[in-house]
């Protein structure tokens, strides 16, 4: 293991250099190889962002490598004081969400999330797929400020961060307890995932679709998979997906189909026939998202586009950063979600068409607030005043 500090160094390379930075990379040997990785999505485990020094491994030729153990799953307690997080960004549709764990083990290599790692001193590598953290007071957390006097009802997103139903919610089961809060307090949610695990808990979001209280996103990214399996190791198939879209609408809950990200010359391809799929497995509404590649997202998606897709790194690469005012990512609001320029145009029109074709542009029934029972207040503090 070696050190050098991160003092006055980019910690990412900018656009203009990125093959470049890609060749470093495949040369410096970051890449972790072999069985320590294997049902991992990341191929790196750069130093988070904000740490002073940058940590490596290299071969000293003793095979000292080799006897470094694969990456496994760890879960960590956090105890955040709120379970409601609140945003106040133009390009989404609300303003509060909850999310039941940091981290996520399906190991998706283009998830926007990876970066939040950095503020817990990890990585979005690696680190992000197996050092995860779970929030188990989620529950209590939510119905005291649930009962908060003067508690406005808006409806509450999970699932927007990382996935609320990756694999270690089987053994935690902390979305299925934040469920029982809303059900019975009849709060207005809205679900997405890309795991069929969310039928385990299909007796609450019946009686909550009953109420018009609940709504559900199915992410579907690709119908290839080979390629899922490589895009995304630890989630759902894509025929597991579709199933439990059909299962979800034949239980009376309004389902919608998400096509993101869609990756230029990977699976933008699909798009109409993810479409159609979802359509006749029962989805109601569709949506897209281009591909984003903030911060450390960017580095370790091209390197897994290196690995994975050779042949096509350039190509797939030239066309992202043609949607993205030649960088890799733009952040402005307005922009981020659906890129800009001639393709991303193009992707847009083929998007209307087809989801008018499918019938999936009909807009959903909004969910009702107005059944709201504030829980009883068990545990919440008194003013003193």
């Amino acid at each position: 293991m070696r050190e050098q500090s991160l003092a006055g160094q980019a910690a990412f390379a900018p656009a203009n250099t990125a093959d470049i930075a890609d060749a470093m990379i495949v040369s410096s040997g970051l890449r972790v190889e072999g069985d320590r990785r294997r049902g991992r999505g990341a191929g790196l485990n750069p130093t988070g962002r904000f740490e002073a020094l940058q940590r490596e491994t290299f071969d000293d030729g003793w095979q000292t490598l080799e006897e470094l153990p694969p990456f496994k799953t760890e879960v960590q307690i956090e105890k955040p004081r709120t379970a409601i997080t609140r945003n106040e960004s133009p390009d989404l549709s609300f303003d509060r969400s909850i999310n039941p764990y940091r981290g996520c083990e399906h190991g998706c290599i283009y998830c926007f999330a990876r970066p939040t790692h950095a503020y817990m001193g990890l990585s979005a590598g690696l680190d992000f797929e197996t050092k995860l953290f779970a929030k188990p007071d989620a529950a209590k957390l939510l119905e005291r400020e649930l009962a908060k006097p003067g508690y406005k009802v808006r409806v509450i997103a999970i699932g927007t961060n990382t996935d609320p139903y990756q694999p270690i919610e089987k053994e935690w089961r902390i979305m299925r307890g934040i469920l029982e809060v809303l059900n019975k307090a009849n709060h207005p949610v809205s679900i997405v995932t890309k795991s069929a695990m969310i039928l385990r808990d299909l007796d609450i979001l019946q009686e909550m679709a009953g109420k018009n209280l609940v709504r559900v996103g199915i992410s579907v990214t690709t119908l290839d998979r080979k390629l899922a399996r490589a895009m995304e190791p630890r989630a759902a198939t894509p025929p597991r997906r579709l199933e439990t879209i059909h299962a979800l609408s034949e239980a009376g809950i309004q389902t919608a189909v998400m096509a993101a990200p869609l990756i230029p010359a990977l699976n933008d391809h699909e798009l109409e026939r993810i479409l159609e799929s979802a359509k006749a497995a029962g989805a109601a509404e569709a949506s897209y998202v281009i591909l984003r590649l903030p911060l450390e997202v960017s580095p370790l998606f091209r390197d897994w586009l290196l690995q994975h897709y050779p042949d096509r790194y350039r190509h797939v690469m030239s066309l992202v950063r043609s949607m993205r005012g030649g960088k890799d990512y733009d952040a402005e609001f307005g922009k981020r979600m659906k890129g800009a320029g001639p393709y991303a145009w193009q992707i847009a029109r083929r998007f209307e068409m087809a989801a008018k074709r499918f019938e999936l542009t009909r807009r959903s029934v909004p969910l009702r607030d107005d059944l709201f029972v504030p829980p009883d207040g068990s545990g919440v503090q008194l003013s003193l005043l």
